[in-house]
């Protein structure tokens, strides 16, 4: 129902009420029929569900696998060891479950708790939840609108609807029908909306709508919208299946193998549970926690805040970053920017050259007296936002206004567009009228209107909203106050041009963002020129093929028309939270990573089906930072900026402990399958697969993720969404340098089996050894590990160290020997393990050299 477009007495008829509201008891059989005035999350999955569902993905599958094979074979501290682990994925999976219910808690706490209303023809206070419509509602300053109103009376009554629409203005209310289809939400003058906030003035409304059938309840049903998968959950699974198909094929392999030369059957089962162990990286979803969480204990240093550990790799994967326009790009704030008077422009801060020019001067004093906000105003954050600006410039200029008593006022309204007050200042009665431009201009004397609408229209066209100021001189105070006579033979003063300005930093994060390959997309309900003068100032609109569009127009595009210019709208203005989330999801459908950024309520079914939400820490309302991923805790875009860098150094990370893992195991696979294959012995005890499992997986895993960023990490464009963790040669690089370990170990085997000396100590020696030196090779992708100065990663360096003392204590203490059945090296084996394990670390120096020239012969 268009209510906006109908009458006041078609909406009472409608509604069965009148300005007497409805009786009580009417009131009461409405809420048992209809319902409480309460926003209704989806229903709930039990807990046993919730916990069950952790335990679909296939790599916490194979890790269970892992875990009863493991006790299997008597490894029981290797079994507890991966129970932790999956009970620890588990529950952080288990509560991220509650990230909806708690953005539908925050939404419930919108509104106020009580609201005065019309009932049986007098005034009383009714709980939020007991309105129905066709109660009658009376607002005020400070109130919270509780329910969707048709404003039935007007008494300058202005309501601020930023959280519900992105625009910083307060929208004056009217009481006339509006006779256009399609209006927004922000056009709609005639209506308020739960949630939002009364600023000004006082009226009456009519209540429509109430708890999910409201604005406010829509988004709160498009809230309850599945979430996607980050490129990190997706690639990790498609490891897992990876691994699942490998471990499979091995063991089908080591099994015919060892069943065609007759090997007992006992001895083969156990050999081929050594190689799911070996195979399987237990510690993998672990380990990239762990990082995840080092990351985000260090984002709060840079003021973000991360909910969803997966959310600081995503935001350094995306390529678009769909950000709301008030209190993101801007300030929030509205300021005077330039000033027209006497026949010229100027900027603001050119107006102390002519501060003392009388028009200039009774311009500053109109600011000031034809205004309503208090002293105070600087504490007090809920006034008007265009008076507050004016009153700043006003103080700059010290105007005293104790010498310039307010007699009398005529006050706005949304008809006639202007306000009036009246002063004495010495012997003098002066009156100073303020408003729209096209109406003040007409009951202006001696001006040339044709030049003067010019005027207007080109800061108008520079996305300033224009205020026009004038003044009358009396004998004497009017006796009434008539707008027909005192607002008429006007003396032009010059007009304003205010706007929500960009903040200092973001032109540079802007451009940051696109030498990255991120393209910003402004999305605001604000006006399409004011939009597209921010966007153009801060560098968004950089091309001429850059496209901005309406919300209108864009409910005009089919979905196949939208599909194909998406990726050239840089700028969306007017749009509604429906128009933002179908934003998001056509990027989405072109194959792109989206990050929305938002600080509103109208933001948040965005935030929540973007690939990753970010909200605003201090303007941002609960229900945008209980949607979001993550939470700018400064408000400020440029942050996003060092949050794209962490991200991307920390996927880096990620990718080189997978690479550094995969390795690790696969050497491990080779060994034990390879070994038997060409004759020789199993190479290792199940408490030596163990061991090398827990230093692998453990101290020098996770202590890649204090590794520096790559240099020109913001210089690089984004993963591409399909990319597999095996691309760009890491998945050869896990092969080959798989297989060289291997080779390494096995041919120390059979050296050592053949010159008589301590071959499974020295086998159990080189494999873990070569690990570290693997470990200490792949730091960086390009750069040598002579070039980053040997403590550039002090946590790696010392989780190097600690393996080699406790390996050379399990070597050579007797207490470690008979637990691990090691024997003492002599200084001859000794340095030759130590020979041995340095070729993968000497052969990975090589590659990276070869790496380098290719680079450097491409560019």
């Amino acid at each position: 129902m268009n209510w906006y477009r109908l009458e006041i007495n078609e909406v009472f008829k409608l509604l069965g009420t009148d300005r007497n509201g409805l009786s009580s008891n009417i009131a009461d059989e409405l809420l048992l029929q209809i319902g409480p005035n309460e926003l209704k999350a989806s229903r709930k999955n039990s807990i046993l569900a919730m916990v069950l569902k952790q335990f679909e993905d296939l790599i916490i599958l194979i890790l269970l696998f892992a875990a009863i094979v493991s006790g299997i074979i008597g490894d029981f501290a290797d079994t507890i060891i991966i129970l932790i682990i999956v009970v620890l994925n588990a529950c952080i999976g288990f509560f991220q479950e509650y990230r909806a219910e708690k953005a539908m808690e925050a939404l419930k706490q919108v509104s106020v708790t009580q609201s005065r209303v019309i009932r049986n023809g007098k005034s009383t206070m009714v709980p939020i939840t007991m309105l129905v419509p066709g109660d009658m509602l009376i607002l005020e300053a400070g109130n919270e609108v509780p329910a969707d109103l048709r404003i039935i009376e007007s008494i300058n009554l202005k309501i601020e609807e930023a959280a519900l629409t992105g625009e910083s203005n307060a929208v004056d209310k009217i009481t006339d029908p509006l006779k256009i289809d399609g209006l927004p939400i922000g056009d709609r003058c005639n209506m308020a909306f739960k949630g939002t906030f009364v600023v000004y003035g006082r009226g009456m409304g009519v209540v429509i709508a109430t708890g999910m059938q409201t604005e406010l309840g829509f988004i709160a049903a498009m809230l309850q919208e599945s979430e996607t998968l980050t490129p990190l959950q997706m690639r990790v699974t498609f490891l897992g299946k990876r691994l699942s198909i490998l471990v499979l094929i091995l063991g089908l392999i080591f099994f015919t193998v060892e069943w065609l030369r007759g090997e007992d059957l006992i001895k083969m089962l156990l050999t081929s549970i050594s190689l799911a162990v070996a195979a399987i990286p237990e510690a993998l979803p672990a380990v990239i926690t762990i990082a995840l969480s080092l990351a985000a204990k260090k984002m709060i240093k840079f003021n973000v805040l991360i909910k969803k550990l997966p959310a600081v790799e995503t935001l350094g994967s995306v390529n678009y970053i769909c950000t709301d326009k008030t209190g993101t790009l801007t300030r929030n704030k509205m300021n005077v920017e330039i000033i027209f008077v006497n026949s010229k422009l100027y900027k603001r801060s050119d107006l102390y050259t002519i501060r003392q020019d009388t028009n200039v001067d009774l311009l500053l004093h109109s600011f000031a007296l034809n205004n309503d906000v208090g002293l105070d105003f600087r504490e007090n954050t809920k006034q008007d936002s265009t008076e507050v600006a004016l009153m700043e410039v006003a103080r700059e200029h010290h105007i005293d206004t104790e010498q310039w008593p307010r007699l009398a006022e005529i006050p706005f309204d949304a008809v006639r567009k202007l306000m009036t007050t009246f002063h004495r200042h010495k012997d003098k009665i002066i009156s100073f009228t303020k408003g729209a431009p096209e109406f003040l201009l007409s009951r202006c004397m001696d001006i040339d209107q044709k030049r003067m609408i010019s005027e207007v229209d080109a800061m108008g066209a520079m996305g300033h909203r224009v205020l026009g100021f004038a003044y009358r001189l009396w004998n004497e105070l009017p006796d009434k106050m008539d707008q027909d006579i005192q607002e008429r033979d006007l003396h032009f003063l010059g007009f304003t041009g205010i706007i929500d300005p960009p903040r200092e930093e973001v032109f540079a994060a802007i451009t940051e963002c696109k030498s990255a390959g991120i393209v910003p997309v402004m999305i605001t309900g604000d006006h399409p020129l004011t939009a597209k003068n921010i966007a153009l100032r801060i560098g968004i609109f950089e091309k001429d093929d850059d496209l901005m569009i309406t919300g209108k127009e864009l409910t005009e595009l089919d979905e196949d028309s939208f599909l194909a210019k998406v990726h050239k709208i840089k700028v969306y203005a007017r749009v509604s939270p429906e128009q933002k989330l179908s934003i998001v999801e056509m990027l989405q459908k072109k194959g792109y990573y989206v990050a929305m950024t938002g600080d509103g309520i109208n933001d948040a079914p965005a935030l929540r089906r973007a690939n990753i939400g970010v909200a605003m820490g201090l303007s941002g309302t609960d229900v945008s930072k209980a949607a979001a991923d993550m939470i700018l805790l400064d408000d400020n875009f440029s942050t996003i900026v060092k949050a794209v860098r962490e991200g991307r150094r920390v996927y880096d990370n990620i990718l080189k402990f997978i690479k550094y893992l995969m390795t690790t195991n696969l050497s491990e696979l080779l060994v034990l399958l390879l070994g038997p294959v060409i004759g020789m012995p199993i190479a290792f005890l199940p408490i030596h697969i163990l061991w090398i499992n827990l230093m692998s997986d453990g101290l020098p895993a996770i202590s890649l993720s204090f590794e520096k960023e790559e240099r020109a990490i913001m210089n690089r464009p984004p993963r591409l969404p399909q990319e597999s963790i095996f691309d760009h040669g890491r998945g050869v690089h896990m092969v080959w340098i798989g297989l060289l370990m291997a080779g390494v170990t096995l041919a120390m085997q059979a050296w050592a089996i053949k010159t008589g000396l301590h071959w499974q100590t020295i086998v159990f020696n080189v494999l873990s050894l070569s690990q570290m030196g693997h470990l200490l090779a792949i730091r960086f992708e390009y750069q040598s590990f002579f070039s980053l100065g040997t403590f550039s990663n002090k946590p790696l360096i010392w989780s190097v160290l600690i393996v080699l003392v406790l390996q050379f204590a399990i070597t050579y203490t007797p207490i470690f020997q008979s637990i691990f059945q090691t024997e003492a090296l002599s200084l001859k084996e000794f340095i030759i393990v130590a020979g041995a394990s340095s070729i993968v670390f000497i052969a990975v120096e090589i590659e990276k050299a070869i790496l380098r020239m290719r680079k450097a012969k491409n560019k």
